[in-house]
């Protein structure tokens, strides 16, 4: 299988400039004396999906770009392409699964998607099948290169800015973030350590790991956390660059991921959705390893109920 490079990261991160922003690195002694935030909740979507949408409707040839575009997402993947269409002046489709946040599916509709709500197992063949019906290109929220070279970026900026950091965590679902962030961390710096993180009730890629077997647990179980964002399993491609370039993938419980969103809040100044806040979770419960660490924050479209809720 063909992975993704440093060179298609770095060909990305051209692409992507100018709509993405470059995130800071955020320093809060007050959560950690070696802890760096990195808010990808700053994007224009509010995640770091847009980098590899915006990637991979550029790279499309104008032709098929013309048609239009394709997904399946609960959320912060269908923010990122209807706002990659947008500006490409293209249709856009969602596919999304019954019991997504209502306010990721009205802000997919703001952006100009049309949304198609299915049941959860139904996510991916029916966003096929949609792209079939219109010609479009199917762009899949993590397994797709471009879209891996995409969120690579992010590897880029946390390495310029903080050459001496140690250790990089980040939120592990379908596993495109952690893939392209992985890849370009090893190639870049092979000595820095790459730690995913995972709900415990969807942890997943953590047993795949650890088993050398990609394995998927059934929706009834992940869909039980509160970090709707994911819920998802990596696929063949994903877990290719897992098993090449990440170091270890650690899970949190449930409790420590709801309150890493107000010690966020209160600590940062930073509203982050459960999703997002995996890696303040694994910091604060000691599920990380020690060093100069930047916690990758992926996503802030949080329910505001939700957010006023775990606040």
């Amino acid at each position: 299988m063909d992975l993704v490079t440093l060179a298609d990261v770095q060909e990305a991160a051209r692409r992507i400039e100018g709509v993405a922003v470059r995130t800071p690195l955020v320093r809060t002694p007050a959560l950690g004396e070696g802890l760096w935030l990195k808010p990808e909740t700053l994007q224009p979507t509010g995640a770091f999906k847009i980098r590899g949408a915006v990637n991979a409707v550029r790279k499309l040839p104008e032709r098929a770009r013309a048609a239009g575009v394709v997904t399946h997402s609960s959320g912060n993947h269908g923010q990122a392409l209807a706002y990659a269409a947008r500006e490409a002046k293209v249709p856009c489709w969602v596919v999304v699964p019954e019991g997504a946040p209502q306010v990721k599916v009205d802000a997919m509709r703001d952006l100009g998607a049309e949304i198609v709500l299915v049941p959860p197992p139904e996510r991916p063949g029916r966003a096929a099948e949609l792209a079939a019906e219109h010609g479009a290109a199917l762009i899949p929220p993590f397994d797709h290169p471009d879209v891996i070279a995409g969120q690579g970026t992010i590897a880029l900026e946390i390495l310029a800015d903080l050459p001496e950091v140690e250790v990089v965590a980040v939120p592990v679902g379908g596993g495109g973030l952690i893939s392209g962030v992985a890849l370009a961390v090893k190639a870049l710096r092979p000595g820095v350590r790459v730690v995913g993180v995972e709900p415990e009730l969807a942890g997943e890629t953590a047993e795949s790991l650890r088993t050398g077997n990609l394995t998927t647990w059934p929706v009834e179980q992940t869909y039980r956390t509160v970090a709707d964002g994911v819920r998802t399993h990596p696929s063949e491609l994903t877990f290719a660059h897992i098993q090449s370039y990440v170091d270890d993938i650690v899970t949190v419980p449930e409790e420590a991921i709801r309150s890493a969103v107000g010690v966020l809040a209160r600590g940062a100044r930073l509203v982050v959705e459960p999703s997002g806040a995996l890696t303040m979770a694994a910091y604060a419960t000691g599920a990380l390893p020690p060093g100069r660490t930047v916690a990758v924050l992926s996503g802030g479209n949080i329910d505001p109920a939700l957010f006023r809720d775990l606040l």
